[in-house]
């Protein structure tokens, strides 16, 4: 079920996100005690976004009493999804587009934690990386050709030869110190990223394809994964038992999450 500014949405409704794909979003897990961890990083990413995408504010107690209802008899973990966008852009005039409405769909979630990941390294940077927007072709034909090469997903390289993100996630690494590496590059800053930031020792340093396969490890992360074992980078085999990755996800799911 999906509703837009909390009514039932219609075919209507959806069809200019679907044929103009002009909007921004933020995912976010609910846990079975139905608290979300990072929910105010969440509220300030759909409010830059939404200001960047639209020009216009955003009104985070709508957001969140929206999202109650789209919980609302569902049975939890699950992932809702916050999509912001304007049903009546038009793709000749999208400068006219500027009262943006809010989408609330909800999906279950996976285990936690998930299987470990095999990604294949693919030159591709993604259009305004800063804003979490709805503009997925490349990252998804990217995957696809990850997927049908053998992998899980691809790792994104830009065009500087430096590992930026994934195509739905964050990568880091862990060096021979077992200090926890999150690459320098543009990329979504996402909020299980910025999470285990505040509080894991790490640094940030720009990362090669080949020093991203010389590490002692690597992960992704991301809000419906948390953190998930990066075991492959194309042909390189990495481990999935490194004692940090595991401090990793102990760290994270310690985090308390917050109520809506």
């Amino acid at each position: 079920m999906a509703t837009l500014d909390g009514n039932l949405v219609s075919a209507d409704d959806l069809l200019p996100l679907a044929l103009t794909n002009l909007g921004h979003f933020t995912s976010m897990r609910v846990d079975a005690d139905g608290s979300i961890r990072g929910l105010a990083l969440h509220m300030e990413r759909l409010v830059k976004d939404c200001k960047a995408v639209w020009g216009a504010d955003l009104d985070t107690g709508r957001i969140r009493e929206y999202v109650r209802q789209g919980l609302d008899g569902q049975s939890a973990p699950c992932v809702v999804r916050v999509t912001v966008y304007d049903p009546k852009v038009d793709m000749g005039h999208p400068a006219d587009a500027d009262e943006p409405h809010v989408m609330v769909s909800v999906r279950g979630a996976g285990a936690m934690p998930p299987q470990p990941l095999r990604a294949m390294s693919i030159p591709y940077e993604r259009d305004l990386p800063e804003v979490k927007h709805v503009g997925l072709f490349g990252v998804l034909h990217a995957r696809r050709a990850a997927q049908l090469a053998g992998f899980d997903d691809a790792l994104f390289v830009g065009r500087d030869g430096h590992v930026s993100e994934g195509g739905t996630w964050n990568v880091g690494f862990v060096d021979e110190s077992g200090t926890v590496v999150w690459p320098q590059a543009p990329v979504l800053p996402g909020v299980t990223m910025a999470l285990l930031q505040q509080h894991a020792e790490h640094r940030i340093a720009t990362v090669t394809v080949e020093q991203a396969k010389g590490m002692t490890a690597a992960f992704a992360t991301n809000t419906s994964i948390g953190v998930r074992v990066i075991t492959a980078i194309d042909e390189t085999e990495l481990p999935d038992d490194h004692p940090v990755l595991s401090q990793l996800r102990e760290t994270y799911l310690s985090i308390p999450g917050e109520t809506l």
